[in-house]
């Protein structure tokens, strides 16, 4: 008998669900948690933007903004779309701040026709239980937060495509203007003038080295005379009053002992995160946010795969949540003890625009310790990692305490003070202690320290033991590094958490500040656009009206702005400006500002004249005469910088004599035979390359800014490159085969080591 043929049903394919983040390593990292019902794509970013090529922005129609899909992006569109199309349900998952929300706004828009069931997930952290939680419970697009977006994307584009232009007309072509970024380079001109100004002025110190009934001897401050406080002018002051002192009688006035807490700092928001990387690791704060992204993302750690190792890592807000600190209390009880968990968890205040839906940047599990990581990371990973880790944990402990013992002591009218503390319990500072931004060469005087002081009763008489008075002089402010300015600009309220990197990178690209011995200064022009915005634009490139827009945005993205009404504000202001600017502007690309200087070509004045590459002498004679040059001015004083100079060396081709030449790049020699013989060579300053097997010298520069610098000469095969003048003198304190020349427009021009750990220094 036959068999009979069986039917086998014909399954359905499950439909499954598609998840779109931003990036390809996001997508990895979550892909591990949510498994093959899933499907997971990346937008590499925006999909729709404003058009480049076109202002796109009505203001007509209120502000209309129009967006088209971004060149390169239409094939990842398509893509996403004919994912959409199949899919059950679909999750938007880009970051959770105004960029992800937008990101995620600008997909929906284009998936809602093929695919309304579309969800908005936030993942504060890439773990496994915040992954899951997420897609469990879904939420919809937050509009106010798309809209501030929106508020700030145009309000940026007004500003660069009405002054853009404006600047190319008068001052060079490829010029470019930011409304947070002009203000930022406000700060840093402000600054520079403030440095420039300053007057610098003597003072003295006298320190005194005591004994007591008991060793060790002490140091004591000279503080006061007949009980008012005491400045030291000059050095015939300081003279007098060491005599006086040499003479005098010690006695021991007052002995104070106190108990002091140094409390933790809070976790670390974006804009601290960033300050303390400039500070510890020297990154920029580009490069800071980009290994933070990295570590938010996902890492391949051995054994787990890739895992996200901090908590998001643009937020304002030092909130922690209370399972992960009640983790984090067991988890320091069990290694450091008992006595460093505080009885209630450390909580933090956040300002008041502050995003309390985020959490602080936190590591995402307590247990993973630095080291444990070491291998998996690469150095920069594992050094900004381990920050953020150590900063976390020690906020969760408990404080520093410290015995600080204050000694007053009188002779005769003089009034002279001891401070030292012994640190009695470490607290959090077994783990973690912030840096600081304060000027090195500040004043400290009459600061706790940690000197030991013997045992001092009131009334002991104390013997001295030597005397020991110091000149020093008053220091201008310091110019701005990136915690600096990052510092400035969150007091100020210019920029949020996730704009300062983008802020500082944007006006070096632009060539309107650079960085010198990490530093920031302003160009000539930088210098230039920033006195033309200040000028034309008062109202606009304004630390308090930046401020209030930013406040105005904020106000949006909480709902209780219309986001037009924000661009309104700044708009009619700008515009009236903007009405003058177009007429008012100084035309620097044309303008001649004269000089007593002659032509020595036809005896006519020089003028100054904007270039290229900034400023520089031309023959007032133009265009019968062509004679330029370049030069310095220091202090109102034109110096011409000589273009050739007649040297004894010989070419090496054909030995007619060499000369002493300024290119674009710096000062070289060049054969007289030119153009006959062409043959150059680098001027040697006499100093070896100090890399190791280089065998080059070093040799006088210019960078594309137009900034003097000096380099080895056998680039590019060695890239060594200092921005002071090498002196070919070895170091007479720790024989390092060569010194630096250092200007200042106090002191004057001093010679010291290279090696700043030396110390030697010496004034011209």
């Amino acid at each position: 008998m036959a068999k009979k043929a069986t039917i086998t049903p014909t399954k359905t394919p499950t439909k499954r669900s598609l998840v779109i983040v931003e990036s390809p390593a996001k997508a990895k990292t979550i892909m591990k948690y949510l498994g093959r019902k899933y499907k997971m794509m990346a937008s590499i970013g925006h999909l729709k933007d404003l058009p480049k090529s076109r202002f796109g922005v009505d203001i007509e129609k209120g502000f209309l903004p129009e967006y088209i899909v971004i060149k390169g992006k239409s094939k990842i569109l398509t893509e996403i779309k004919k994912a959409a199309k199949s899919a059950d349900q679909i999750f938007l998952a880009p970051d959770p701040d105004r960029e992800g929300e937008a990101i995620a706004w600008h997909i929906a828009e284009e998936l809602r026709p093929l695919n309304p069931n579309i969800h908005r997930v936030l993942f504060n952290e890439i773990t496994k239980k915040a992954v899951k939680e997420a897609v469990a419970s879904p939420g919809v697009i937050n509009i106010n937060r798309v809209n501030a977006q929106q508020a700030r994307r145009v309000l940026d584009r007004i500003v660069g495509y009405k002054i853009s232009p404006l600047l190319w007309e008068k001052v060079r072509r490829g010029l470019s203007a930011g409304r947070v970024q002009s203000v930022a380079l406000l700060i840093i001109c402000q600054r520079e003038k403030e440095v420039l100004a300053f007057v610098s002025e003597e003072y003295w110190s006298i320190d005194a080295t005591l004994l007591g009934k008991t060793p060790p001897p002490f140091v004591a401050r000279l503080l006061q005379k007949g009980g008012e406080p005491l400045k030291i002018h000059n050095e015939s002051e300081s003279q007098a009053l060491t005599d006086q002192l040499q003479n005098a009688t010690y006695t021991v006035a007052k002995v104070e002992k106190k108990e002091r807490k140094r409390n933790p700092t809070p976790p670390f928001i974006t804009s601290r995160l960033q300050q303390e990387a400039a500070r510890k690791l020297h990154f920029t704060p580009k490069k800071t946010m980009m290994i933070a992204q990295q570590l938010y993302e996902g890492i391949d750690v051995a054994g787990e795969g890739a895992v996200g190792l901090i908590s998001y890592m643009r937020t304002d807000s030092v909130r922690i949540s209370p399972d992960f600190q009640a983790e984090s209390k067991t988890w320091i009880a069990e290694k450091y003890g008992q006595d460093y968990v505080p009885e209630t968890p450390n909580t933090y205040k956040s300002k008041k625009s502050a995003q309390e839906g985020h959490e602080a940047i936190r590591p995402t599990d307590i247990t993973r310790e630095p080291t444990r990581l070491r291998g998996d990371l690469s150095n920069d990973q594992f050094l900004l990692y381990q920050l953020i880790w150590n900063r976390y944990v020690a906020s969760q402990m408990q404080p520093a305490l410290f015995d600080v013992t204050r000694v007053d002591i009188t002779a005769t009218d003089l009034g002279l003070r001891a401070t030292g503390s012994i640190l009695k319990f470490p607290g959090f500072t077994i783990v973690y202690t912030e840096g600081n931004d304060s000027n090195p060469d500040a004043n400290k005087e009459g600061s706790e320290d940690d000197a030991t002081l013997p045992m001092l009763t009131e009334g002991d008489t104390l013997n001295l033991q030597a005397l020991a008075p110091k000149q020093h002089f008053t220091q201008p402010p310091p110019r701005y590094n990136e915690a600096l300015l990052i510092h400035d600009l969150e007091e100020k309220g210019i920029g949020r958490p996730s704009t300062y990197a983008t802020i500082i990178s944007t006006i070096q690209d632009r060539k309107y500040v650079e960085k010198r011995e990490g530093r920031f200064y302003p160009t000539d022009l930088g210098d230039t656009v920033n006195d033309l915005l200040t000028e034309n634009f008062p109202q606009v490139v304004n630390v308090e009206f930046t401020a209030k827009m930013e406040q105005a945005l904020d106000e949006v993205e909480a709902g209780r702005t219309d986001w037009t009404e924000s661009i309104r504000t700044f708009y009619d202001p700008f515009s009236k400006n903007f009405e003058k600017a177009q007429t008012q502007m100084r035309d620097v690309k044309r303008e001649e500002k004269p000089t007593d200087i002659l032509c020595e070509k036809c005896s006519q004045p020089m003028v100054i004249k904007w270039g290229r590459f900034g400023r520089f002498l031309a023959c007032s004679g133009y265009p019968e005469c062509k004679n330029t040059k370049e030069f310095v001015e220091k202090e109102g004083v034109i110096e011409i910088i000589a273009k050739e100079i007649e040297t004894d060396v010989l070419c090496k081709i054909c030995k007619k004599p060499m000369i002493n030449k300024t290119g674009r790049f710096g000062r070289f020699l060049a054969c007289s035979g030119y153009p006959e013989c062409k043959h150059t060579e680098p001027i040697s300053l006499g100093v070896t390359c100090p890399e190791k097997d280089c065998g080059g010298a070093l040799t006088e520069k210019r960078s594309k800014r137009g900034k003097t610098f000096f380099a080895c000469t056998n680039y590019p095969d060695c890239k060594f490159a200092i921005w002071d003048r090498p002196v070919a003198r070895p170091c007479p304190q720790c024989k390092a085969p060569f010194l630096i020349e250092k200007y200042d427009r106090n002191k004057g021009t001093k010679t010291r080591c290279n090696d700043k750990n030396c110390g030697f220094e010496e004034n011209e």
